[in-house]
């Protein structure tokens, strides 16, 4: 019975894919830059003979979902833990350190799609991370070498959830992080790793009924997530991807709006030409400003900071010098390359050319084979994974094991703010070239690199690419 239950859970354990849709500019917002992104991996069985604990009590009071079949969830928006005392700065930068080698390294399997690429490896270590605290044996080992933990996955874990609730409480810019565990009702979850999510993600555990009433169990996932997204995010499960062998689903979801510190003027917004690798040009409509940015030139790229109201977060634009240069460029894009670019980067006048552009890819990356291919291996093994940690009977057969990681993110780039932003579109003006002073030139009419990130650890939240003028709108 064994070797078909395995071969049952190659072939039906499915997380599912994810439309994400941008946050409407309501009546008090209107967004300059909008990534949204969601991530979701399930641990998968076949059997389960344990009764599930007592659902842990919320700490707040919130709107719930009542269903006869299913548990009492809030669905407004509940926040990652906040800590009394932020992260210790050698701690952050370890950590931020680690998060973008895995950055690189999961980008670098990410990147054999063709065109336009949006990825968060924030949120992609963010749901590891979740995972790899109820990792033991080989399986821990592995999972905490590819994230780059200094210690235990547990105490790299607890680190990661410390970061994150810092960087949503502390950064003047909209961050928002949701993370939550769904577990099957009928499967006995150790009560220390619950308890652990929990204090450091936030991610209570929702017992759910994945064996009896799978698709009653997508739709309460997807009501959880329209509920912690202000209905934004819709039908994160589509149906047929969860059965009755999914065990556990961990979600995680980040969304950002962030005003630029200078806006751009809408009235210099003007069409100009795009050329992609294939060598023709489209007419996209471009941004322009002439102002004080952090820039540098050397290498064969030109490598811009656009750093977003509050100055906590920006934007860093690598654009190759050679038309046809982005390949060459993402080969050779490392952590410590890209440091050593920012470092050498200056203040001075630029004048900026930057398409509007947004990335809304109609189907999510499948990483467990990036991930297997990284090293991560025993994780997705039906004979091996050992997620002891999380439920006691995890290694008994069949094991609790990841199935798939899905992952989908998007981002728009424009010219508007928010109304607060635009009461400070005087800035504009304080950017203006110094008398005499050369301005140095950021055109961005051919395929680039661009990296969000928290400019104080250097720790990437999101990162892609432009490649396809048919794309960029």
């Amino acid at each position: 019975m064994k070797a078909p239950c395995r071969r049952q859970n190659v072939h039906r354990s499915r997380v599912a894919k994810r439309i994400v849709k941008p946050l409407a500019a309501g009546p008090l917002r209107r967004h300059s830059a909008l990534p949204a992104l969601a991530f979701l991996a399930a641990l998968a069985g076949c059997d389960s003979r344990s009764t599930h604990p007592p659902a842990p009590q919320e700490s707040r009071a919130s709107a719930t979902v009542n269903r006869p079949d299913m548990p009492n969830v809030p669905v407004t928006a509940e926040p990652v833990a906040t800590t009394r005392q932020p992260l210790p700065p050698a701690e952050v930068a370890t950590l931020a350190q680690g998060t973008n080698r895995f950055a690189f390294a999961l980008f670098a399997k990410a990147r054999v799609q063709t065109g336009n690429l949006v990825v968060s490896p924030t949120s992609v270590f963010a749901a590891l991370a979740m995972a790899s605290a109820g990792a033991r044996s080989s399986t821990e080992a592995e999972m905490r070498k590819v994230l780059g933990f200094e210690g235990t996955a547990d105490e790299g874990a607890n680190r990661t959830g410390k970061f994150l609730a810092d960087l949503q409480a502390l950064t003047p810019v909209e961050v928002r992080i949701a993370n939550r565990l769904f577990g099957e009702k009928s499967l006995a979850f150790e009560p220390s790793y619950v308890e652990r999510t929990k204090q450091a993600f936030g991610a209570s555990l929702a017992p759910i009924d994945f064996r009896g009433a799978p698709d009653e169990a997508r739709q309460f996932i997807n009501r959880w997530v329209s509920g912690q997204t202000n209905n934004r995010v819709q039908d994160l499960l589509p149906v047929g991807t969860v059965d009755s062998e999914t065990r556990l689903a961990l979600v995680n979801a980040i969304s950002f709006v962030g005003d630029w510190a200078t806006p751009f003027d809408p009235t210099e917004t003007a069409p100009a030409p795009f050329h992609s690798h294939g060598g023709g040009a489209q007419s996209v409509p471009t941004m322009h400003h002439v102002g004080q940015y952090s820039f540098a030139a050397s290498d064969g790229v030109k490598v811009l900071e656009l750093p977003y109201a509050g100055g906590a977060l920006s934007l860093t634009l690598v654009l190759p010098d050679a038309p046809l240069g982005l390949d060459a460029l993402e080969k050779r894009m490392q952590r410590s390359t890209l440091e050593k670019w920012s470092s050498a980067s200056s203040g001075r006048s630029v004048s900026v050319a930057l398409p509007k552009f947004k990335i809304d890819p109609s189907a999510p990356l499948r990483l467990s084979r990036p991930l297997q291919s990284m090293g991560m291996g025993l994780a997705f093994d039906a004979d091996k994974a050992d997620f002891s940690g999380i439920a006691a009977t995890a290694t008994a057969h069949p094991r609790l094991r990841l199935s798939e990681v899905f992952h989908k993110a998007f981002i728009k780039i424009d010219e508007k703010g928010t109304e607060a932003a635009a009461a400070t579109g005087g800035l504009a003006v304080a950017g203006a070239a110094l008398p005499n002073e050369k301005v140095a030139e950021f055109h961005a009419d051919h395929p680039f690199l661009f990296f969000l990130r928290d400019r104080s650890s250097g720790m990437i939240l999101f990162m892609g690419r432009v490649a396809d003028p048919g794309d960029v709108r």
